[in-house]
């Protein structure tokens, strides 16, 4: 992992076509800007794991139900 340590106005560039600009800092929130190709999927970490866990509890009721199916038959 690549810690730094920026400023507002700051940015960060990611190969060629991303680039991370600090807008702000308040406190304990820091705004950033992401400039990246439409192509490029940007997501909020919080987001992909609810997700993730949302997916794994369907997978375990699916799971469950065809169990349940199976034994009726």
């Amino acid at each position: 992992m690549l810690v730094l340590s920026r400023k507002s106005n700051d940015t960060i560039q990611i190969a060629e076509n991303i680039e991370i600009r600090i807008l702000e800092i308040k406190g304990d929130t820091v705004r950033i800007g992401i400039e990246a190709p439409k192509s490029v999927d940007i997501l909020r970490g919080e987001l992909v794991q609810s997700i993730s866990e949302t997916n794994t509890e369907a997978i375990t009721l699916d799971a469950n139900l065809f169990s349940q199916l199976i034994k009726k038959d």
